[in-house]
């Protein structure tokens, strides 16, 4: 004797609720995994439970390219929309590089007079955070030099502690 058909609607308790989510997406999980398998598809599931915690399966080990397959995908343009979808990208693309270039000049310290007080104390905390991984990255180098050249110095003591044996040894000998 089979389960009747569930009836579709909201579960009012809390504890039921989160037990019928967890279980049910399990399931959900179990059979993404299933026809990914068995059918060979591309499968991507993205769940978010009520409380905003981000369940995903990827049958592709980089779910970005499934999502931007399916963008592409969902975007394809048609016909005459192929014209004002590029025309549309074109504008969206100038303008991003107007944006990035003016950021540019801000970082050069050029054109600051239209940036407002908060602009400017943003600016000035990016400059200062790049600036600390740029002094992170150089003392590394630093350092990593220091060490090479350390051994190198402990090397070439050694070759020379070497040869001033061998001499002593050739001039007691002598």
């Amino acid at each position: 004797m089979g389960r009747g058909r569930v009836q579709l609607r909201r579960i009012e308790n809390n504890i039921s609720r989160q037990v019928t989510f967890s279980k049910r997406r399990s399931g959900l999980l179990k059979k993404a995994h299933e026809i990914s398998v068995l059918c060979d598809a591309d499968v991507a599931l993205i769940v978010f439970s009520n409380k905003g915690k981000l369940f995903e399966f990827s049958s592709d080990p980089s779910m970005e390219r499934i999502l931007e397959r399916y963008e592409r995908q969902i975007y394809a343009p048609t016909g005459s929309e192929s014209q004002a979808n590029w025309s549309l990208e074109s504008s969206k693309l100038m303008s991003t590089i107007e944006v990035l270039q003016r950021s540019l000049r801000n970082f050069r310290g050029e054109e600051l007079e239209p940036l407002s007080l908060r602009d400017l104390q943003l600016l000035e905390q990016q400059i200062g955070n790049s600036l600390k991984r740029i002094r992170t990255r150089k003392n590394k180098l630093m350092n990593e030099s220091i060490s090479v050249l350390q051994k190198r110095e402990k090397t070439l003591q050694d070759q020379n502690n070497m040869l001033a044996k061998k001499v002593k040894n050739y001039y007691s000998f002598l």
